[in-house]
């Protein structure tokens, strides 16, 4: 119950909080957050060692869908976006840091471990 909880969470910001950012954001930087998520898409099946194919097929989408969304021509909806994200077994506001960041934080995660238990 409380990873549904979690989740529900994500979603509820998600869902709310991502649009009215991309809402304020002027085209140029609109194309800029969109070409950074669907390059960090391709790096996160990657690191999952997926080929298109596989992503396509975990996901119930076509690889000529995987293939439009990775290379820019399409961009997908949250369901769609969520689909991919759960076959990679990532969440999806990883999608929108660097890969540093994620280290960063797990880092701190770390060490606040470690001072509590000490």
């Amino acid at each position: 119950m409380k990873n549904h909880s979690i989740i529900q969470c994500n979603f509820v910001l998600f869902v709310n909080v991502i649009p009215f950012i991309l809402y304020r954001m002027d085209e140029q930087e609109y194309k800029k957050q969109v070409n950074f998520v669907l390059a960090r898409l391709k790096e996160e099946r990657q690191k999952a060692s997926l080929s298109q194919i596989e992503l396509s097929f975990a996901a119930g989408l076509s690889q000529n869908q995987v293939n439009c969304i990775e290379s820019g021509r399409n961009i997908p909806n949250l369901y769609t976006l969520i689909k991919i994200c759960n076959a990679l077994k990532i969440r999806p506001e990883i999608l929108f840091s660097t890969p540093n960041e994620e280290r960063e934080k797990a880092k701190n995660e770390i060490i606040s471990l470690v001072k509590k238990y000490i």
